[in-house]
């Protein structure tokens, strides 16, 4: 990977998982930038130069289907990865048909993560 590969952002409410993202990109060699909430994600700006979100369903304030809904009207194109520790029958489906490139439930292994990811930015 080099410097101008894409850049990774991954919004969790869980700074565990944020962390552990984040070092896992990093080490994978791509660009990586975590928040903490959809709202500090919006506010940064960070998303007209994100290459792929990874994104948790559950979040306090603004969840990651709203976040989604919000920024297909902006990036329709972006590749967004959901992610959960929630198994609920038919989430799958419907992230998948609003567009998502796929959903991990946590906790996945590394290797899962970062094939997604490469696909992800393929699509992108």
């Amino acid at each position: 990977m080099t410097a101008i590969d894409p850049f990774v952002v991954i919004v969790d409410d869980d700074e565990s998982v944020r962390d552990a993202l984040m070092s896992l990109l990093r080490s994978a060699g791509y660009r990586a930038e975590a928040f903490a909430s959809a709202e500090v994600f919006l506010d940064s700006g960070a998303a007209a130069h994100t290459g792929c979100l990874i994104l948790d369903v559950r979040m306090p304030g603004i969840d990651g289907l709203e976040l989604h809904r919000q920024l297909k009207t902006v990036r329709a194109n972006l590749p967004v990865i959901f992610i959960t520790a929630h198994d609920e029958g038919s989430l799958r489906q419907r992230v998948i048909q609003a567009g998502a490139v796929d959903l991990l439930h946590k906790p996945f292994s590394p290797r899962d993560l970062l094939s997604t990811v490469q696909s992800a930015i393929a699509l992108g």
